[in-house]
């Protein structure tokens, strides 16, 4: 099986290609100073943008892992991930409250894609 690593670190790949998946790295906003609505439109720009790179499309998404600091704010992120993804594309999805890596961060998702 080919394996495709994409934006390869030294702890990990923000994206791995195999068997006909695209497997994301959970994606955090890079402007922590943002609220939740911000930054959940942040980490969905880089999924785009990482499904892109991968030869998918959140048209293809199959899964996602959403993880936010505070369950408070779980409508705020419903907005907008509710305006990104497809009326007829909602993948199965987990929402839970975690402690972040990220201190100031407010959201991390993670997503499977086909391609």
């Amino acid at each position: 099986m080919k394996i495709q690593r994409i934006e390869p670190g030294a702890r990990m790949s923000q994206c791995v290609v195999a068997g006909g998946l695209a497997f994301l790295a959970g994606q955090v906003a890079s402007d922590t100073s943002a609220d939740v609505k911000g930054q959940t439109a942040q980490v969905l720009a880089q999924i785009d943008a990482l499904l892109a790179k991968a030869g998918s499309s959140r048209s293809k998404l199959l899964s996602a892992n959403i993880y936010l600091k505070d369950m408070a704010h779980f409508e705020a992120m419903n907005q907008v991930w509710d305006a990104w993804v497809a009326a007829d594309g909602q993948p199965a999805r987990a929402t839970v409250q975690a402690a972040l890596a990220t201190p100031a961060g407010l959201v991390e998702i993670q997503v499977v894609a086909a391609l």
